[in-house]
This record gives structure tokens, sequence and C-alpha cells, in this order.
């Protein structure tokens, strides 16, 4: 309009209307639930980090103290090499695979990205063993080359186990976010660059790789910051000259009041940060984007007869090493004796037997926290997505933010907070302090998994056009009405997924959970594994439990897989 002048809103006043106050009162409930299980307990760690535990004043001597500690200081050290070079070690494992699936065509290249992702499906803390019989000093590998050759090689040894046993576990982080890239990369700038006589290693260092780079520093990020927060691996393999295991062992043996275990719990969750944070700057400034699609996502080309075999055997070396630990847990969870020898030298059942005998028990609660952990979850998930992209209600953003600000708090802090702030208070009509109710781990599990479930429920909602809500409620439906009948019915195969994947993931946390049992009668799957872990009589039965823990997880992870995929076909298409 002629003479109008528009001005900026550069603040919006927070919506009070009666429409609002039902979400806004249940966004108000959710974030004192969040206060109280998620930012309360790490806050109380952040402060007795700080804190002189003999007059209670602030302090940097704790600090100090941790830095002058030799030991701490090597701890520090070997935490941050390790997550490094798991990295490194991660890129050399799933750069062949994305590249050759996305680059090239051949047959088999959607059963190799499938069984890329496997690995994932294993705990960490149970494929350490598996490794171990494979790659360790006595394992198949070292047993075969000291026969034939005379010499072995310290796959296993210290800090190179926990690199090895990481890298193959995480791995498929950076594959699937790296194939996500580079499958959306316009051909046309690789056409160009071909055109311009790029190819070979070039055309891949100077053009394919870089424009996908967004996905690989998502992928290394994560794969820094789940290494660096791990404490089963090095407990399984007895390296405990870092700062997880330190963190545990200072709790677990000084006791909760020991301020080096708050130090070393306020590095993680800083280390954690840094991680996400260095992932974000070195995607700063720089623009990934393209005009089109090109026709679907990086050239693919035909490979030759040589090259064919070429591609095939660099991925079968691959894929070899990946599931080696998946063969060896199977082959350990059936074997009579296996003992300095390349394979077991009997095979039996009674494994199995023993733990359906007497480790049900492990199992039961097994189902019964995840359970618990994936329903809290998907609640909480559907009401934050909702409040956060259907209001406009004050603070919705924050409460996003927070609930998915768990995914970097590592196990063993949330743990060592828990301890902290619930081990002084007692159960309703009892003297027994809150921190011992298994309830705790079950809330601790919801937390830990929350953004998973979140990020399931965010994408389901919004598939969901708000036309649909908006002509529910012109015919006279009640907002509330609208979500029971409308919303939530459309978000089924989201919210299903999210339960799916937050109590896969949730079966088989050890980090948070270690720290919270107090009895074995209320322990869960992993920390049964963990304990029969700990002795070699116990490692059949065992990797028996690790076989049942890993079809969870991988049942699981296909359910999941399955629901979404359900949901997308069946999604109405809203114009």
């Amino acid at each position: 309009m002629t003479g109008s002048v528009i001005r900026p809103r550069l603040w919006r006043m927070p919506d009070f209307s009666s429409a609002q106050w039902g979400p806004g009162l249940v966004a108000l409930l959710i974030g004192l639930f969040l206060l109280i299980v998620l930012v309360l307990p790490v806050a109380k760690v952040v402060y007795v980090a700080f804190q002189d535990p003999s007059t209670g004043a602030l302090t940097l001597n704790n600090f100090i103290d941790f830095f002058n500690a030799s030991l701490f200081r090597e701890s520090f050290v070997n935490s941050l090499y390790v997550s490094a070079m798991s990295v490194v070690f991660a890129t050399f494992i799933a750069m062949p695979l994305a590249y050759f699936t996305s680059r090239f065509n051949f047959a088999g290249s959607a059963l190799i990205q499938t069984l890329g992702i496997i690995p994932l499906i294993m705990p960490p803390f149970v494929g350490a063993v598996a490794m171990q019989l494979f790659f360790g000093g006595n394992g198949s590998i070292n047993l075969l080359l000291d026969q034939y050759f005379g010499f072995t090689v310290p796959f296993m040894d210290g800090l190179n186990g926990v690199i090895l046993v990481q890298s193959v576990h995480f791995f498929p982080f950076i594959l699937i976010n790296l194939s996500t890239s580079l499958k959306n990369i316009d051909r046309s700038m690789e056409e160009a660059a071909l055109n311009l006589g790029s190819s070979g290693m070039r055309l891949f260092r100077r053009i394919v790789f870089p424009l996908g780079m967004p996905g690989y520093v998502a992928g290394a990020s994560l794969v820094f910051l789940k290494v660096f927060d791990d404490l089963g691996t090095p407990l399984l393999l007895n390296v405990n000259n870092m700062l997880a295991p330190q963190a545990y062992l200072r709790i677990s043996s000084v006791g909760i009041s020991d301020p080096i275990g708050y130090v070393i719990s306020v590095i993680l969750v800083v280390f954690s940060i840094f991680s996400l944070w260095l992932s974000f700057l070195a995607m700063k400034g720089k623009d990934y984007a393209t005009t089109q699609k090109g026709g679907g996502g990086l050239l693919k080309r035909d490979l030759s007869r040589w090259e064919q075999i070429g591609c095939y055997a660099v991925i079968l070396i691959i894929l070899a090493f990946v599931l080696a630990p998946h063969m060896a847990l199977f082959m350990l969870s059936i074997a009579s004796i296996w003992s300095y020898s390349p394979v077991p030298d009997g095979y039996t059942l009674d494994h199995y037997a023993t733990v359906f005998e007497g480790a049900m028990g492990f199992i039961k609660n097994t189902l019964l926290y995840a359970g618990l952990a994936g329903l809290i979850d998907v609640i909480l998930g559907t009401a934050i997505a909702y409040v956060v992209w259907r209001t406009r209600i004050w603070g919705a953003k924050a409460l996003d933010f927070v609930a998915m600000g768990a995914v970097a708090i590592p196990g063993v802090v949330l743990g060592i907070g828990y301890l902290r702030m619930f081990y002084s208070v007692d159960m309703p009509f009892s003297d027994v302090p809150l921190a011992t109710f298994w309830g705790v781990i079950v809330i601790a599990l919801a937390v830990r998994r929350l953004p998973y479930a979140l990020r399931a429920c965010v994408a389901a909602l919004q598939q969901i056009s708000v036309s649909l809500e908006e002509a529910a409620e012109s015919l006279g439906a009640s907002k509330r009405r609208t979500i029971r009948r409308i919303v939530v019915p459309l978000m089924t195969g989201g919210i299903l997924a999210g339960f799916i994947t937050s109590f896969a993931t949730a079966a088989v946390e050890l980090s948070a959970t270690i720290m919270l049992v107090s009895s074995e009668s209320d322990a869960p799957l992993a920390y049964g594994i963990y304990i029969y872990m700990q002795s070699a009589a116990g490692r059949g039965p065992g990797a028996a439990l690790g076989i049942i823990a890993v079809l969870i997880v991988g049942l699981g992870t296909y359910l999941s897989h399955w629901f979404i995929e359900r949901s997308k076909r069946s999604q109405p298409n809203v114009s």
C-alpha cells in the first residue's frame, strides 16, 4: 500500500488465549518433569564438581586436583585419542561402502547397505568380548598367524582394542549419513566435472566428498560423542585409564561424595556438547545446496568386469571384518569349550538352557523397564511435538531444546546425578533411599532415549496437514477431541516407530543402569551380560544373553523401519 510503513516484528507477545491453556498446562507439566529428571540432576553434578567437599564453598581446586593427577590426565588424553582414532577408522570402514553403493551400478547394493547397519544392533560392550575371541592375543586370527607365520598382531591390546571395537560398532553412523548426502548430490555437478576432465580420486576429492560433507560431519560427530561417553567397552576390555571408566570407578569405590567423579562427569558433558558444536562449526558459512536434484542424485556408472571384482573384494573384506563379532558371539553362545583354538572344540545348547533357567529375571526386568521407558517417551514425544509444532506457546522451542539435550548427556553422568540427587531422599512410607528403587532406572532409560522418540513423533506430525485439524474444528470438534480423533491416529506409525526405537535401545543400555542397579533382582539384561562376562566360566551364558539382546534390538529395528514405511504409504495426500 502506498505510503504505508511495514515494521519488522521484533518480539511476539506470549499467546495466552483460552485455546492455549490446555497445551500450555501440558507444556508446563512436561517442563517440570524434565527439570526434575534431567536438568536438576545434571546441574547437581556440575555444582558438586565446583564444591569443596569439606566446607561446601565453591572452588576450582577439584579441577586443579584432577589435572595434577597423572592418572586423570592420562585418562583425559586417552579418551580424546580413542574418540578421534575411532572416527578415523570408522571413516575408513564406512567411506568405501557409502561411495561404492552410491556411485556404481552393481548387484546387491541394497543388501550391502543393510549388512553395513547390522553392527549397530550389537551393544558395544558385547562386541568387545566377541572381538576378543577373533582378534585378541589368544584369538582365532592371532593363533593362525602364530601357527603359520610365527608372529601375532596386538589388535586388542589396551587402547587398540577399544578403538577397534568402537570403530566397528559406530561406523554405521557415518555410513548412513554419508550415503544420504551422496544420494542427494545434484548429478549435473559431477557431469560438469567429468566434462572438464576430472575423474577418479580427483573427482571424489574435489567434487563428490566436499558436497557430501554435511552427512559425513554429522556421522563423525555422533561417532566421537558415542565413543567418548561409552563406559561398557573399556570396562569389559579392562581398560580403566579413560574418563568414563574412571568416573564409574571413583563413584562406585570411593562413594558419591568423591568430587573427582563429578569433575570427570562435567568434562564428559562438556566434550559431548563440544563435539556437537564442532560439527555445527564445520558447516557454518559453507553452502552445500544445489538448485536441483539433477535426475536423482549422484551419477551412477557401470563397472567393468575387473572393477566389479575389485569393488566386491573390498566390500566383502569390510563386511567380513565388521560382522565378525556377531559370528564370534554366536559361536561362543553354543561352544562347550573354546580356549586356545581358532574354533570351539565342541558345541552345546546348555548355555541357552542356563539363561532360561537362571537369568529370566534379567530378561523380564528388561522387558518391563524398556517397555515403560518407551511408553513414557512416546507420550512425552507426542505432547512435545504437538506443543512445538502446533501451538504458539511461549517457551515451546526451549522445551524441545531441553528434551533433545538429553542426547549430549552421557549415561554415566545421568546415573551419578540420580545417585547424588535421590540417594538422600527416602521412598514414601519407608526409609529406603529413592535411588535404589527400580523405577529410577526406568526414568533414566526414558530420559536417555527421549530424543529418539521425539524425532519420530515430530516427523510423523510434520506429515499431517494442519487443514485436517482446522476442518475438524470447523465442524464443531474441540481441540482435545481433534487431537484424540484426528492427530494421534494419523501419527500412529511415527509413535509406534518411536516406541520401538526407544524400547530396543533402552534394552541394552549399560552406562546409566550400571550406576543405578542396587540389587541383582532389579538388574536388566545389559547388567546381566556384564556380570556374566566378568568370568570366563560365565561367558557362554553371557554370550547367549548377548544373542538375545541382539535379537531384541534387531527385531525392534526391523519393526521400527516397517512401521515408518507403512505410515508413509498410508499417509493421506492432502494438498
